[in-house]
């Protein structure tokens, strides 16, 4: 009956009992000796029990600490004696009731689970029982908040005399257990939760004092009892009878304790942690309704109806908590559309219709049962902050218990934390208080088994034009977080992933796939580009070429589409390139093409040396262009180089952050590379004035000029607006100047009419 522990792996609670005990033996000073010289020996003991002594028992006289015998001492051959330890009761319970739990909320889980085993036990023994009735289990849950108690009842198997001394008197003692294994292969057929036997003294971290009362079946009702968890002791009890056979388990709560008196803390906490449970769990609660009487200090007015008031009525009445059904323990087939979505409104607290769900089960080396949702909206928290440590997407139960939220080591990656769902195992290790899930294979093969869950589901959603259009756009981010951080799925997640487009229109953007099945004859790889918008992307003079020969450009719009795409690597037989950097493969030239590059980076050397020499460490390098049609120059990354988009990025976190910008170089990364246009007006007349007076400051300037164009218009931000602006001034003023010098002079008729022009008139020619 005692001990809400799930886990079948007794060597973990054999070795942590072990070190409460080492703990205790260096804090108690504790000595060997010969087991013949403990008062109180085991036969002494073993004696009254066969005499069936009906006295009240206490664990250890008063006179000496109680202590921990843990097996006979043995005389070798030799003459040596093998001793054993004696520890303190009172210090290892100590021990055993603050280490273990870290939340005393935990008290009520463990108290429900002992009173839920109680009535599974008695429900598999009235089902095997011959000519057995129907039977109904109930856990009924009182508080006092006059006597300052906490009293749980349950209809279930209750306990003998000798079962309390070895279930409650025994530390590590677990009831459920010896009861599972008496069954031997029939314990399959019950839900019994107990199995580490310590559960029970979580009772003493919000009582200073605990009293069970019990009846077994034709047995008498007795007490246990024990103060401060030092000592117990069993007697008759002749307190309210109970009915049949059952528990009534009363906790004495400490002075800090009081809040769990509050109807409104134990219902949170009860459907907290077992609102799953097989039994009904009934809350004694206090109601308070409005009722309308007449009032008789108002004056009544003949003819009308007499004043009435509205006065409070406070009444008690037993309210069911686990209304919930657990319907993951139960077949997918036998369960309806609106069950999966009544439970999901109603165990995560949305308001949304799920937009899918997919329930199962696996079996074998590792046994769980699990359900998975697929919101469809944005939870607000994630709304707020993408990821949120408040959002937990899996809760975990244990036989319907509910364990945690909070773990560690997760169940799902992040990049699945908009997946709502449950997972019930037997399998998990968890620790005695069952708080702390540990690292182990179990938690790899669950986790990779709910990860291809999500896959598929998410796959299926994919197959419905406007779901899947709706889940891109609400969760297509952590998609491509998937894509960068999972490296064992990222070729299922490239399927899903979507990307804006400079060719498909729907928002909604585009899968690799879906581009691949677009793609020009004689395209041979798939290419991107970073840009702050759609329309950005479609006008970067970087593209031209591609846009020229129709291929389709897909756009990275942030830094996580722009690290997902550089991760890439390959899709199928293409590779996935950045348009943006230098050497990218353009697709094919003819040799006309070919010969007039070559042609134009002759004519051009010594203007591409000047330019350089003009700009400086601006660039890293000046060339002529292959992929320029109308622009006359554009900025190129080079293969390491980091994109206009992600150098925003960069100096937005160092902002942030107060660190140093100043080893990002002046365009805030790597130098990149200017391309010059030989077709364009601008480089020709480039050409000229290098020709003319490389080393002359309106050369310089134009360069500059030609330079701050293209950054601008490759996406870059200016490191000098200011000094932009002034050139740009300076260009056309000084070319206004020097169409007036060149205008030829004016006849002397024709002076007055010219004088009398406006000064602004000549200014177009």
């Amino acid at each position: 009956h005692v001990g809400g522990g799930a886990l079948d792996n007794s060597t973990q609670m054999i070795s942590r009992l072990a070190l409460l005990l080492v703990a205790s033996l260096s804090s108690a000073a504790l000595v060997a000796r010969p087991l013949s010289s403990f008062p109180g020996a085991p036969r002494a003991a073993a004696s009254s029990a066969a005499d069936g002594d009906s006295r009240p028992l206490n664990v250890r006289p008063a006179r000496r600490p109680a202590t921990v015998l843990m097996a006979d001492a043995a005389v070798a051959e030799d003459g040596s004696e093998t001793f054993e330890f004696e520890a303190e009761v009172a210090k290892v319970m100590d021990i055993i009731i603050n280490s273990l739990y870290s939340d005393k909320d935990i008290f009520l889980r463990e108290l429900i689970s002992n009173a839920s085993d109680a009535c599974d036990k008695k429900r598999f023994l009235s089902l095997t029982e011959d000519g057995g009735s129907a039977y109904e289990g109930r856990i009924r849950v009182v508080a006092d908040k006059e006597t300052n108690t906490l009293t749980i009842e349950d209809n279930g198997i209750g306990l003998t005399r000798k079962e309390m001394r070895e279930n409650l008197g025994r530390i590590a003692q677990s009831g459920t257990k010896k009861f599972t294994e008496a069954l031997g292969s029939g314990g399959d057929a019950t839900n019994l939760i107990g199995q580490f036997g310590v559960g029970f003294y979580s009772a003493f971290l919000v009582a200073d004092k605990v009293t069970v009362v019990s009846k077994s079946a034709d047995g008498e009702q007795l007490k246990w009892e024990s103060a401060a968890a030092s000592a117990y002791t069993i007697s008759q009890d002749d307190s309210t009878p109970i009915e049949g056979t059952g528990t009534r388990l009363t906790l004495h709560l400490k002075e800090d304790a009081d809040k769990y008196v509050s109807d409104y803390t134990l219902r949170d906490m009860l459907k907290r942690y077992s609102e799953f449970i097989s039994f009904p769990i009934a809350l004694w609660t206090e109601k308070t309704e409005y009722e309308t009487v007449p009032d008789p200090d108002a004056e009544a007015t003949e003819g009308e109806e007499p004043p009435t008031k509205t006065v409070p009525k406070t009444s008690n009445e037993w309210e069911t908590i686990n209304v919930a059904k657990p319907i993951w323990m139960r077949p997918p087939k036998e369960v309806e559309e609106d069950e999966y979505s009544e439970f999901y409104k109603a165990t995560f607290r949305a308001y949304d219709e799920p937009d899918a769900h997919v329930h199962f089960s696996l079996e074998g080396q590792v046994e769980f049962r699990a359900l998975l949702y697929l919101p469809s909206s944005v939870p607000w928290e994630l709304s707020q902050d993408m990821f949120n440590d408040k959002v937990k997407p899996v809760k975990l139960y244990v036989k319907r218990v509910f364990i945690s939220e909070n773990f560690e080591e997760q169940l799902l990656p992040r990049w699945l934390s908009f997946i709502k769902g449950v997972v019930d195992s037997e399998d998990l290790p968890l620790n005695v208080s069952r708080e702390i899930l540990q690292k182990s294979k179990v938690l790899s093969i669950i986790s990779k088994r709910l990860v291809r869950k999500a896959l598929d589901m998410i796959g299926d959603i994919a197959k419905d034009e406007d779901k899947f259009a709706r889940f891109s756009s609400n969760f297509g981010r952590y998609i491509k977080v998937g894509v960068i951080e999972d490296r064992d799925n990222k070729d299922a997640l490239l399927k899903l992933a979507t990307f804006t487009s400079t060719a498909e229109p729907k928002a909604s953007g585009t899968t690799l796939p879906q581009y691949v099945d677009r793609m020009k004859e004689g395209q041979k790889q798939i290419y991107y580009v970073s840009a702050a918008s759609k329309a950005a992307a479609a006008s970067s003079p970087v593209i031209e070429s591609l846009r020229k020969k129709g291929y389709e450009v897909l756009v990275a719009l942030d830094q996580i589409d722009e690290i997902a795409l550089q991760g890439v690597g390959k899709f199928g037989d293409f590779d996935v390139v950045d348009a943006a950097k230098e050497n990218v493969d353009l697709g094919e030239q003819s040799d006309e093409e070919k010969a007039e590059v070559e042609e134009a980076k002759k004519s051009l050397e010594a203007t591409c040396a000047a330019v350089k020499a003009a700009l400086g460490d601006k660039v890293d390098k000046v060339e002529v262009s292959s992929r320029l049609t109308s622009s006359p120059s554009a900025l190129v990354q080079p293969q390491w180089g980091m994109s206009p988009q992600m150098q925003r990025f960069m100096k937005a976190q160092a902002a942030a952050t107060g660190d140093d910008l100043g080893g990002l170089g002046g365009m805030g990364g790597m130098a990149a590379n200017l391309e010059l246009n030989p077709a364009h007006a601008a480089v020709r007349k480039l050409k000229g004035l290098v020709a003319a007076d490389a080393n002359a400051t309106s050369t310089r300037d134009y360069a500059t000029l030609l330079y701050d164009v293209a950054a601008v218009s490759s996406g870059y931000e200016l490191a000098d607006p200011a000094a932009f602006a002034a050139r740009v001034v300076t260009l056309m003023t000084g070319e206004a100047e020097e169409a007036a010098e060149e205008e030829p002079p004016a006849a002397d008729a024709a002076a007055p009419a010219d004088a009398a022009a406006p000064a602004d008139a000549a200014a177009p020619a």
